[in-house]
């Protein structure tokens, strides 16, 4: 991976875990719930290096997270014992080349056509990533959680 990819001070191999799961979180309570998830999640996942994607599709997430192995799988522990969702399901994991959202410290995905967010880490906080535009390797990784997320 290029140093120039990866969040500062990050140099070890990319691992990126790619999961599926059911939401919990009853309707009337979603924006709010998931805006303190979006909220915490950034921060948390900037500290430990770890970038990656969040998509949500009806009542389905579909989750990419990349960085150092054993850190993603960590942060996968906690993930899978969080009361916000069930049936969890790893769909794909591997050692990449490069991080695919190298500078995603998380972005809400959007669904049919809509916009997604990326949001840029910078040293200094997270961003909304104006202008940004989706790269061949993102949009690849994208299609599989959308088509993942909707065959839930």
């Amino acid at each position: 991976m290029t140093t120039e990819n990866a969040p500062a001070g990050d140099t070890a191999k990319v691992f990126r875990l790619i999961y599926r799961s059911h939401s919990r979180i009853v309707p009337d309570r979603r924006r709010v719930t998931l805006g303190e998830l979006f909220s915490t999640a950034r921060s948390n996942n900037k500290k430990q290096g770890i970038t990656g994607a969040l998509l949500i599709s009806g009542d389905w997430f579909a989750q990419a997270l990349e960085g150092e192995e054993s850190l993603v799988r960590d942060l996968f522990e906690k993930i899978e014992k969080d009361g916000r969702h069930e049936h969890v399901t790893v769909l794909q994991t591997e050692d990449a080349v490069d991080r695919v959202f190298s500078r995603w410290a998380m972005a809400r995905v959007s669904e049919d056509g809509e916009p997604d967010i990326p949001l840029i880490a910078h040293r200094d906080g997270i961003s909304p990533a104006a202008g940004h535009k989706v790269t061949p390797e993102q949009e690849s990784v994208l299609g599989f959680m959308r088509t993942s997320a909707q065959a839930g």
